[in-house]
């Protein structure tokens, strides 16, 4: 015998497919608005099929002769940080406060990103908590070999890039920074987790960057109230860079201490392109 509660869970069930129905077909003849394309890679690097997501700035035409820089944004899955950062860009481009940009998301798949965005640890306990994780260098050669190559050949780039990362994002720009530096121009790290593996990639960034005296970047680091172990690493890696007696690398440290780990990461993207495109604004 079927239970009353059963029977309205069916019929509720049964209510809600109708609905469904119905707004399907509500929708079916709507025109939708263009915002993004969809790459897929069947990444060699990984193993596994990924997915990357293109927005292409206002006026873009692939038989033009115009080309554009492209930022590379982590997290960038369609429910994560692309649709926010390439809204950004189009906002800025607008006002010409950013160059017209290309805006590159390299979408997670599932948990992927404890594996793909952190160098093998020394600590134990990390591998204990997350025994998937230092899949980083497979990573970066999918960036590397296969991400990157793609966009140039299906996109009109001009050479120039730059990655954006948040969080274990942010630890996967340094990673970037020290170990591929030729595959980035600008670095807009925030709230980097660098304290990962014993705070090793930042332990190690001063021998590094004293020996790439050549190296010609522009780094910009934010991050918001954080715990204090956050700050200690970051602010090393701000000296590191400045001790590093570069005059071509370029650091930008602008904590924003009215957000939080959540929430800073738009504000921030949006204050690093002012910063790497000053532009005088009119007063009204």
């Amino acid at each position: 015998m079927i239970q009353k509660p059963m029977i309205a869970l069916v019929l509720l069930f049964a209510t809600f497919i109708v609905k469904a129905q119905k707004m399907d077909k509500r929708f079916a003849n709507k025109k939708t608005m263009p915002f993004a394309f969809v790459e897929e890679i069947d990444s060699k690097a990984l193993g596994e099929n990924r997915v990357l997501n293109v927005y292409l700035p206002y006026g873009y035409h692939p038989d033009s002769v115009q080309t554009y820089p492209t930022i590379y944004v982590l997290d960038g899955t369609a429910h994560e940080d692309f649709p926010h950062i390439a809204g950004l860009a189009q906002f800025m481009n607008m006002y010409d406060l950013l160059p017209k940009s290309i805006v590159v998301g390299i979408a997670n798949k599932g948990k992927s990103r404890y594996r793909d965005f952190t160098h093998p640890t020394t600590d134990a306990a990390e591998k204990k908590r997350l025994p998937q994780a230092g899949g980083s260098p497979k990573f970066i050669a999918y960036v590397a070999n296969e991400v990157i190559p793609l966009i140039q050949k299906n996109y009109k780039t001009n050479g120039k890039r730059t990655i954006i990362g948040q969080s274990l994002g942010g630890l996967l720009a340094t990673e970037f920074l020290m170990k591929k530096p030729d595959l980035f121009d600008d670095y807009i790290i925030v709230s980097p987790s660098l304290w990962w593996s014993k705070m090793a990639l930042v332990n190690t960034a001063a021998k590094y960057l004293k020996e790439k005296q050549q190296l010609k970047k522009r780094v910009y680091v934010s991050l918001g109230k954080e715990h204090p172990v956050m700050h200690k690493v970051a602010d090393q890696l701000i000296n590191a860079i400045k001790n590093s007696g570069n005059k071509h690398l370029k650091v930008y440290y602008k904590p924003i201490l009215t957000e939080d780990h959540a929430t800073i990461l738009h504000k921030a993207v949006y204050e690093a392109f002012e910063t790497f495109y000053p532009k005088k604004r009119e007063k009204h």
